[in-house]
């Protein structure tokens, strides 16, 4: 998708691979500064050096003093913040996907941190730049196990879920100040996960479950995004777009 970001500012989370990376790549195609933010510089500044006017930036968005003066940078170096993309978190790895009775009090408050509170804390950060000018759009990756249940991941849906009701609480309230968010949910990605370490037998029960009968790219998710942040996109706020290959229309299953 080609829009005109030329003048804007974007902060990516979790930009140093995988989905965020390619949606960071996307919007500096279409003429953004981008900062691409990660727990891991190493990685934010490898990615980074494959766009044009790509800023790598340390941010850990489970500690609020970072993420404020992460946002602080930007607003004096840039000068302003149009576009916020919170994509950084975290799964549940297979050893701790065990039923809600069982299910570890750790593993619960990791993920929540993560998922939850990183994406509010940046959005809180970022929404009183946004403020100050008027004009924003913030777009959060959730899941399309935000939208449906999953056996087994109860903070993981959990988390996610509270992304997507946290999008819209935010789209009212910002509404007023010209600034949308929406929610993206990613449906089964064409990763490590399903493409790479996945056995052949549990890759093709995940994928018979998708009507499209293939995995998601992360440039699928990429032009959603572009989407969202488009300015011709002036009226579409407080929803939530899953990118599942149909997979939320009917096709889901609730244990993987």
């Amino acid at each position: 998708m080609k829009i005109n970001l030329d003048g804007q500012v974007a902060l990516v989370t979790g930009a140093g691979r995988g989905i965020g990376e390619g949606i960071a790549r996307m919007l500096a195609a279409n003429g953004a500064q981008v900062v691409y933010a990660d727990r891991d510089i190493s990685t934010a500044k490898a990615s980074a050096a494959k766009s044009p006017r790509a800023i790598p930036m340390l941010i850990d968005i489970t500690d609020a003093a970072q993420v404020e003066a992460g946002i602080a940078r930007i607003e004096k170096e840039c000068g302003r913040l149009d576009i916020l993309v919170n994509n950084a978190g975290i799964g549940i790895a297979g050893e701790f996907r065990v039923n809600v009775d069982q299910f570890s009090i750790s593993e619960w408050e990791r993920v929540l941190k993560v998922d939850l509170t990183g994406t509010f804390l940046v959005s809180r950060f970022a929404a009183q730049v946004m403020i100050k000018r008027k004009y924003g759009r913030i777009i959060n990756i959730a899941s399309t196990l935000g939208v449906v249940p999953a056996r087994l991941q109860c903070a993981y849906t959990a988390a996610k879920a509270g992304v997507v009701h946290l999008s819209k609480t935010m789209a009212i309230e910002l509404a007023p100040q010209n600034i949308l968010v929406n929610c993206i949910g990613p449906g089964t990605m064409e990763n490590v996960y399903v493409a790479g370490s996945c056995l052949n037998d549990a890759r093709d029960r995940i994928l018979s479950h998708v009507p499209m009968g293939r995995p998601g790219t992360f440039e699928d998710i990429a032009h959603a995004v572009t989407f969202f942040a488009a300015p011709e996109n002036s009226y579409v706020t407080g929803q939530t777009l899953c990118v599942d290959g149909g997979w939320t229309a009917g096709g889901f299953f609730r244990d993987f």
